[in-house]
């Protein structure tokens, strides 16, 4: 087992006093942190499942990249298992960047939404759209969950901790 490094643990946000600047704020927490918690680590390790189930850190990051676009900007997803993984070209560096656009273009959506009972808007009608309340308070679960994951995986490869 890699000697513990601990990284600068950020504490949580202080936001302002609306449900939305909260839950935004949250949000946007968690995803630097996870995204964080990606970059820099080394290869072959960053893509090696360090558990039976195969979840390895980038395939992690890969996977939320995934479900933010298919949260806010209206993107089908065929097979959610398969987001588990990244490409084999993908470096860790492009997985990173491919993520912080993503949240880039999400929160430029979310911008625009100013009423949390609001669905998420669609660009696309297919698929009835949940409110805007009910997608952040998911995507904070849902990155909540793997960033908990990438923290454990992190440390194993290479002893760094930290938020």
């Amino acid at each position: 087992m890699p000697s513990t490094t601990r990284r600068n643990d950020t504490p949580p946000p202080r936001t302002g006093g609306s449900e939305t600047e909260t839950l935004r704020g949250f949000l946007d927490y968690l995803r630097a942190s996870i995204a964080a918690k990606v970059d820099g680590a080394p290869e072959p390790q960053v893509r090696t499942a360090a558990v039976p189930s195969g979840t390895n850190l980038l395939g992690l990051l890969n996977h939320l990249t995934f479900v933010e676009r298919w949260m806010f900007l209206g993107d089908d997803v065929t097979d959610w298992q398969a987001t588990f993984q990244a490409a084999p070209a993908d470096s860790v560096a492009d997985i990173v960047a491919r993520y912080r656009e993503t949240v880039e273009r999400a929160n430029d959506v979310l911008d625009g939404c100013t009423d949390l009972e609001a669905p998420v808007p669609r660009p696309r009608s297919e698929r009835p759209a949940p409110s805007i309340r009910w997608a952040l308070t998911h995507m904070i679960e849902e990155t909540g969950r793997h960033a908990g994951h990438a923290d454990i995986l992190r440390e194993l490869i290479d002893g760094a901790t930290g938020r």
